[in-house]
């Protein structure tokens, strides 16, 4: 077997604790969970599994070296110092993406053509020739890290962002990002047991995500290519068995049910539904939310509604009392699953919360709440308790 190295799964924050869970579950060793990522080594094979199956990670960073840097040039000559003629030669393209957090560098693209003149100036004193940077699907990606003076040299494994799975055809405006979709089903610890709805699905993003983890299909059957295919250690043969390996998928025999009441994103989401392979599972309706009645099967909801941030509309305030008394009058017994940005919306619903959650969508500082919706039985049982225990009070209170 390969050996053991360290890698570095980036996520969203407020992801990080779900994405350590599919990364144990995964076989992945020494999981640790930073902020925006959780580190943890493996093999190669881990390697192109993290790519191909974690539903939450953005990117899969290998890091091949780490140093202290006070200045650009420190910078410069260690990265220099690197041998790259075992990751690059002159026929290759390369790029480098900077993510920085320091007093001392201020600008990440000041970094990133540092890096990219030590590379080409190691190749030049190598054998007089060098690579070629290019930005757009370049053979080897290079990312640096700068915390204050400590920096991390990576190879980028991932390419194009994870959440970009492949299935997507089109998208409503502000179409909710995959992994925030995945990371939102995992996170309710729905896998399938029940049906599940999503009253405003736009173009279909969480209903999608959830038919693959109902099914355990990997997120990465989608996808055209990773970066690691680039590498000069790629193993075609290790990838494929990984690609073509469906023994872990499983039956799944409930629904999902996405609604919503915009003609457009009714289409868009059948055209993605269609694509992700999952139209057995999914049943998309045209249908606004006031008309929602009570499921006949047991249910959760899970639903991204409009902010007003990015998404405007007439009434937001009115659009979350709605909400609320839909599931008040028509989702007893179940819960249901709300990320939204404003606390006056979530006031608007008039139900308590049972969890609450930081999440982030895109910029956005945003809440996932869960909703337990108890009907007039377990009401009434709540009555009944507190009568009894009013009773057994008034008695030992005469004893006494």
């Amino acid at each position: 077997m390969s050996e053991s190295f360290e890698m570095i799964a980036k996520t969203f924050q407020g992801l990080e604790e779900v994405l350590a869970e599919e990364l144990t579950a995964l076989g992945a060793n020494d999981v640790a969970i930073g902020r925006r990522m959780v580190s943890f080594s493996g093999n190669k094979e881990m390697l192109y599994k993290a790519n191909f199956c974690l539903r939450t990670a953005i990117r899969i960073l290998k890091p091949i070296k780490s140093f202290t840097a006070k200045n650009a040039d420190e910078v410069y000559e260690q990265v220099k110092g690197f041998p790259w003629k075992d990751i690059l030669d002159e026929n290759k393209t390369f790029a480098v993406d900077a993510v920085v957090f320091s007093d001392e560098f201020r600008h990440s693209k000041f970094v990133s053509y540092k890096v990219k003149d030590a590379i080409v100036d190691y190749f030049r004193d190598l054998n007089g020739k060098r690579p070629s940077v290019r930005i757009n699907k370049p053979d080897v990606l290079i990312n640096i890290h700068i915390a204050q003076s400590h920096c991390t040299l990576s190879l980028d494994s991932s390419g194009e962002s994870l959440h970009r799975r492949g299935y997507r055809q089109e998208a409503v405006e502000a179409p909710l990002n995959e992994v925030l979709a995945a990371g939102m089903v995992l996170m309710s610890g729905w896998k399938g047991e029940c049906d599940l709805i999503d009253p405003m699905c736009g173009s279909g993003t969480i209903p999608i995500e959830a038919a693959l983890i109902a099914r355990n299909i990997a997120p990465g059957v989608f996808r055209k290519e990773f970066a690691f295919e680039k590498w000069v250690d790629f193993d075609q043969d290790l990838f494929d068995s990984i690609y073509n390996d469906d023994s872990q998928e499983r039956e799944f025999n409930h629904k999902i049910y996405g609604y919503d009441n915009n003609p457009n994103a009714h289409d868009i989401a059948i055209h993605n539904v269609k694509a992700a392979g999952v139209s057995k599972d999914v049943v998309l309706k045209l249908q606004p939310f006031q008309q929602f009645e009570q499921p006949k099967e047991k249910s959760m909801i899970i639903m991204n509604p409009p902010y007003g941030e990015r998404i405007s509309t007439k009434d937001l305030l009115g659009l979350y009392q709605m909400i609320g008394e839909r599931l008040k009058h028509a989702f007893c017994d179940n819960d249901a699953w709300i990320l939204s940005y404003r606390e006056e919306c979530f006031d608007q619903i008039g139900l308590k919360p049972s969890r609450k959650v930081p999440l982030f969508n895109g910029a956005l500082e945003c809440e996932f709440r869960k909703y337990q919706i108890f009907g007039g039985k377990y009401k009434e049982f709540k009555k009944e308790s507190n009568e009894k225990q009013g009773s057994h009070t008034f008695r030992r209170n005469k004893e006494r």
